[in-house]
């Protein structure tokens, strides 16, 4: 479902995904740098979007500001922090009483982690291709949220091992999944991504975490 929602810097352009029955959460999914040609299309937003919506989950992906029909212009993360933030509360208010998690894929997953990591509404963070080497995630390697990190092995820009190395200092509750042979884009493996979406949280609770 094609939506415009309103945000701090104007419209934000965003596609709803329902799953058939009652929803058990609801997800907000932030894509790429919009200055590297991330949007809300990129395939692994899209696999990763169809997958939680498989496992039940109302999800939003929508552009930042400035992409494709969403108003505004790049707002070094900052304003990107607060698209999220508007969009978070569109699906609260649509969905209340129900679980809210903040997911995102590389710069995307930097928006979504920190921002989830401080609102209360937040309980579940899901980051993708998660840059840890190029931002400031110590809110989120503090937080006592469940943390769900999808990564590549071969990612070009942050590497496995610095990826494992943030893991390491993350507090409990956490998983960490590496999914072979990809690249950053997880290029010809976005769909192991959503594999590993359903895997990690099909039927997950706080308590079981902690593998790797």
């Amino acid at each position: 479902m094609l939506l415009h929602l309103p945000g701090p810097a104007g419209r934000l352009e965003a596609l709803l995904d329902e799953p058939e029955g009652d929803p058990r959460a609801a997800v907000v999914f932030a894509h790429p740098h919009p200055l590297h040609g991330g949007s809300m299309h990129t395939k692994v937003v899209f696999r990763a979007t169809k997958a939680l919506a498989g496992i039940g989950c109302a999800v939003v992906r929508f552009n930042f500001r400035g992409v494709g029909t969403s108003e505004g212009i790049f707002a070094e993360g900052i304003g990107e922090a607060d698209d999220f933030r508007a969009v978070t509360t569109f699906l609260a208010e649509r969905y209340p009483g129900l679980e809210a998690w903040a997911a995102g894929f590389s710069f995307g997953s930097w928006v979504a982690l920190t921002v989830g990591a401080a609102d209360d509404r937040v309980s579940r963070l899901i980051g993708i291709g998660t840059p840890v080497a190029s931002y400031d995630f110590s809110a989120v390697r503090d937080s006592p949220k469940p943390k769900f990190l999808i990564h590549a092995e071969r990612d070009e820009l942050t590497t496995l091992r610095a990826v494992r190395a943030f893991y390491a200092r993350l507090s409990e509750p956490k998983e960490l999944v590496v999914i072979d042979a990809a690249d950053h884009l997880f290029d010809g493996k976005a769909s192991e991504v959503g594999d590993a979406i359903e895997d990690l949280l099909a039927d997950s609770t706080p308590e079981g975490l902690g593998r790797t």
